[in-house]
């Protein structure tokens, strides 16, 4: 019994070293990763808190509630950002878009004031003839990114963008779907043939861009390089 009890302080012991090493700190999921969405509530995060709500451990956009002007608009961090690591898993519906807003003021379009990486279903019909640079994890106007690596819709898909300087790379459920340089991919001219003054800044907000479609997100997470 004695030799029992022994076992079991040793593999309880065990595991609390375990989950000590692996632990990140306060509401953090990963080393160096910061969470920032709680789960609960959009503390923490400004713009349009009327149509993007917190249900059920989701950050969930609908476009239908009073003032979304049928897009849901955007949804921003308080805090801005520089170089960083941004994870999040996100679920489209048919049809479904959104983008993500890095080095982005607070107004303004996010896609030319700062840069929008695109969150759309490739799949949908409606889409089949778009520009290079409007599909899935782009970089709207600048960077095309490959396709093939969205889960089906309704699935939950895992995507990572690492910033560091003018550099960005993109990563959707385990592959490198844009590896590129923001200013070197427009040194010239930008691929719509617009101007992209966001393309000079280098620190903003980072946000999700409503454009009329139920697109939930949870598990999001950053590590700011900046503080290194």
């Amino acid at each position: 019994m004695k030799k029992t009890l022994a076992c079991l302080a040793s593999v309880m012991i065990l595991l609390m070293l375990i989950m000590t090493s692996c632990g990140t700190g306060k509401n953090s999921p990963e080393a160096g990763f910061t969470t920032l969405f709680n789960g609960e509530n959009l503390d923490g995060w400004v713009g349009n808190t009327q149509s993007y709500q917190a249900v059920d451990g989701m950050i969930v956009v609908n476009p239908d509630v009073e003032g979304a002007e049928g897009s849901g608009g955007n949804l921003y961090t308080e805090k801005e950002y520089s170089d960083f690591i941004f994870r999040f898993e996100f679920q489209l519906p048919p049809d479904g878009n959104n983008g993500l807003g890095i080095h982005a003021p607070l107004e303004g379009d996010a896609a030319y004031v700062g840069k929008e990486i695109q969150i759309l279903d490739n799949s949908a019909e409606m889409y089949a003839n778009l520009e290079p640079y409007q599909y899935h994890g782009s970089v709207y106007g600048i960077i095309p990114a490959k396709r093939g690596y969205l889960k089906p819709v309704g699935e939950w898909n895992e995507e990572e963008v690492i910033v560091e300087g003018s550099k960005i790379k993109v990563i959707l459920n385990g592959t490198t779907i844009v590896d590129g340089d923001f200013l070197e991919a427009s040194k010239n001219g930008t691929m719509d043939g617009k101007d992209h003054p966001g393309l000079k800044r280098t620190k903003g907000h980072i946000g999700f861009l409503g454009h009329g479609y139920v697109v939930k997100f949870r598990n999001i997470r950053i590590k700011d390089l900046s503080e290194k």
